[in-house]
């Protein structure tokens, strides 16, 4: 007998109405077939978070059928059958053949499919951004009678607006990066190495709380002293010191949505240096918050923080944050100034303020955040504030 699927993260109805604003977009530039590659369209569009895009596979969406069809490795086929809200007989695994093969690949079993139903004679959507150019010349030579159209990116802006129930799950990501952030302060000391801090950290990432475990690690960055001023490293082999800055950032995620945290901690009084920048970011922080309303564009956002921060004296080169939420970056807006994206409810950003000033010192403070019907509600409840040890 066949092992029942598990519970899904969302009811059918979320996944056809995320379905049919894909269709609708098609539509509107006359597309008959689309090819899904990226993964994170894919976990938006399926519920599917299982790591099998190191090979070929598509999930493909024809405007003829109700529910779509996913291709992939036979091996992953298992994983989509459990996690994708379709009916079984709508994953196709494809021949290890086609794996570690110098002539074909799982894109072939892809095209065949399309060919075998005859889906190839109009107007077929690619993700070409996330295809190389040979894998886009070969669909062009084995769908000759196909009109290509590059639908890259177009999936994503339509993940930009959340619904309740995807706010709903990045609240509780929230909250276990809060935990998660709780845990830091209880364990790091000095004599502590970074490597059982993080293992502490991350444990309780994967725990959860609440009754709602993690179910994966989207990115864990602990920034010690002294590499306080780098951006992207994770634990070292130090340990932490009497006077140790340690920057941390990470995520907690649930069904691949991420709510992402930034703070900076101090092991003894911060520096008058720390300090300052601190104040600084708080003050920027906060005015940035108070100007993400509806009808605001992503660039009054940062123009509200970067004027603020100047005032204090600072400038900070980096954007100011980005749209977030499956796999943690969403390619689309940018808090950063000129972008004329228009705030609307239920967009969610992660407000990144980190700070990297010279070779010697940075900091670190971030908020991720929904536009709602008036303001902008930042999802963690922790302060914002440098937590000393």
């Amino acid at each position: 007998m066949a092992m029942p699927k598990g519970p899904q993260p969302f009811p059918r109805a979320e996944y056809t109405r995320r379905l049919s604003a894909v269709k609708l977009e098609m539509e509107r530039r006359e597309t008959d077939v689309l090819m899904v590659t990226n993964p994170s369209n894919i976990t938006y569009l399926t519920g599917y978070t299982a790591k099998s895009g190191y090979v070929p596979q598509a999930l493909v969406v024809s405007l003829k059928e109700d529910e779509p069809t996913f291709i992939t490795r036979r091996m992953d086929a298992p994983a989509a059958v459990h996690q994708m809200f379709m009916d079984s007989t709508q994953i196709i695994g494809y021949s290890e053949n086609l794996v570690g093969n110098p002539e074909m690949d799982g894109f072939d079993a892809v095209l065949d499919f399309i060919n075998d139903l005859n889906l190839a004679r109009g107007r077929l959507g690619l993700e070409a951004k996330s295809l190389s150019a040979q894998t886009v010349q070969k669909i062009k030579s084995k769908l000759p009678d196909a009109t290509v159209v590059d639908f890259s990116n177009c999936v994503t802006w339509i993940r930009l607006i959340k619904s309740d129930l995807e706010i709903e799950v990045m609240k509780e990501a929230a909250a276990i990066t809060d935990a998660g952030m709780l845990r830091a302060k209880e364990i790091i000391r000095p004599g502590v190495r970074e490597s059982d801090a993080a293992a502490e950290i991350i444990a309780t990432l994967v725990r959860g709380i609440n009754g709602k475990p993690g179910t994966y690690l989207p990115g864990f960055f602990l920034c010690a002293s002294p590499r306080s001023a780098t951006a992207h490293i994770p634990w070292s082999e130090d340990v932490f010191r009497n006077g140790s800055q340690i920057n941390l950032e990470f995520g907690g995620q649930r069904h691949g949505y991420v709510s992402a945290l930034m703070r900076t901690f101090s092991i003894g009084k911060p520096s008058d240096r720390l300090r300052r920048i601190h104040e600084a970011e708080v003050a920027g922080l906060e005015a940035a918050l108070a100007t993400a309303k509806p009808g605001a564009s992503c660039g009054d956002v940062a123009a509200a923080f970067n004027s603020t921060f100047k005032k204090h004296g600072f400038v900070k080169e980096s954007r100011c944050g980005y749209a977030i939420g499956i796999d943690w970056l969403e390619p689309t807006a940018s808090l950063k100034e000129g972008d004329p994206t228009v705030l609307q409810p239920n967009m969610t950003f992660h407000l990144m303020l980190g700070n990297w000033v010279d070779e010697d010192f940075g900091y670190v403070i971030s908020e991720t955040f929904r536009v709602t019907d008036r303001d902008a509600e930042a999802f963690s409840n922790l302060p914002r504030v440098i937590f000393e040890i």
